[in-house]
């Protein structure tokens, strides 16, 4: 996935997930546009329909369409083909 590819990450100000994968992101250079579900009706709106009525976060919508949920750090790492070695 290269630095071009628009990332919309929905996330809460409370979650800790968020957060992890907000610093990988800006680690490795990726710019994303962040939707703060607990301000933005739409937002919230669009995370319970893509995930099946749950507030889950963080949901990433990448440009290809693609979505994770609630990634793990070798899942980002895997879908952004980048190696762990620059997080810290």
């Amino acid at each position: 996935m290269n630095n071009d590819t628009p990332i919309i990450m929905y996330t809460t100000s409370w979650c800790s997930d968020c957060h992890r994968a907000k610093y990988f992101l800006d680690t490795y250079g990726f710019e994303y546009t962040e939707i703060d579900i607990e301000d933005n009706p739409d937002g919230l709106d669009f995370v319970e329909r893509v995930n099946d009525g749950n507030r889950v976060v963080p949901t990433i919508v990448l440009g290809d369409g693609s979505m994770l949920v609630e990634p793990s750090l070798a899942t980002l790492a895997s879908k952004f083909d980048v190696t762990l070695d620059r997080y810290a």
